[in-house]
């Protein structure tokens, strides 16, 4: 079960969100992203280790994260701003910054980002929200977290994949240019990212997609835009991972139920980490007890 709702925001390219959760998806973030944990518990998965957050823990997410879900302790209610790209891009690019994925409640790190929700919340003025944001993005620049940081092969291999996007890519070739032979680089790549390199390369195209409707992009012309070989490969997947077809995303682009690549987790993963078999399927267990899960 999900709700959401998009709030105003009186300062162009911010997108304000709040929602409620009961589901468990796998999922790559098509933008950089500050949310809050306002109610609930949850454990999920990202960066190669699970994380448990609980009220008043600060998420940052970056696009191309990968985030699984894998228990919710009751609805988890959430308040999420949608960060400007390029005022992000140009901060972590200056600074050099390697993002922590999470704040725990407390953390005075952490107070500009709540500052920042708060006055988007709330609906304050532009004035006020571009001192916010200011702010959050010095936060976010100074913050340094190596844990989550992916091992040289598999940031090649990534940076390959982006670089190529709207072309065919093969396995061979993006383990000569992640410098890792091809049976290593899959398990590296899976354990570290969230899913294998062929399912992240698909999301990340549908994102592409979505990206370029929002320009004005007709769906017929996306397919050979964005790496897929034809219209209909591209609406099956599209429509696995959104929810609906381009073409009826084109007509509500800022629908909240869309608002990011989504699957629901097939039966054999819906708790099982990305570094494990279905074989080693186990239920998640309070934070201390044995799983052999790495718990961040």
């Amino acid at each position: 079960m999900e709700s959401f709702t998009e709030l105003p925001a009186a300062l162009p390219g911010l997108r304000v969100m709040r929602g409620m959760t009961t589901s468990l998806h796998t999922g790559i973030k098509e933008h950089w992203g500050i949310g809050r944990i306002d109610e609930g518990d949850t454990e999920w998965w990202g960066g190669g280790c699970i994380r448990r957050s609980v009220s008043g823990c600060i998420l940052l997410k970056r696009p191309g994260d990968v985030v699984r879900h894998l228990r919710h302790r009751g609805p988890t209610v959430f308040s999420v701003v949608l960060l400007p790209t390029d005022d992000v891009a140009r901060v972590v690019r200056e600074t050099d910054a390697v993002v922590t994925p999470q704040f725990e409640p407390g953390d005075p790190r952490a107070a500009p980002f709540h500052r920042l929700l708060d006055a988007a919340c709330s609906g304050e003025d532009r004035f006020t929200l571009e001192v916010a944001l200011a702010e959050a993005l010095q936060a976010l620049g100074a913050t340094r977290d190596t844990r989550s940081d992916p091992s040289r092969p598999v940031r090649r291999a990534l940076a390959f994949i982006h670089e190529h996007l709207e072309e065919s890519i093969s396995l061979e070739e993006l383990a000569t240019h992640a410098k890792l032979d091809k049976f290593h680089l899959c398990r590296a790549f899976r354990a570290q990212v969230g899913m294998p390199p062929h399912a992240y390369l698909t999301h990340l195209r549908v994102a592409r997609a979505k990206e370029l409707l929002h320009r004005g992009v007709r769906p017929s012309e996306l397919a050979p835009l964005v790496g897929f070989y034809d219209q209909a490969q591209l609406t099956r997947h599209f429509r696995r991972l959104v929810g609906t077809t381009p073409a009826r995303y084109a007509k509500t682009p800022n629908d909240p139920r869309f608002r990011g690549v989504l699957r629901p987790p097939a039966q054999s993963e819906a708790s099982t980490p990305p570094h494990s078999s279905p074989n080693d399927r186990r239920e998640p267990v309070a934070p201390g007890e044995a799983t052999g899960w790495r718990t961040c």
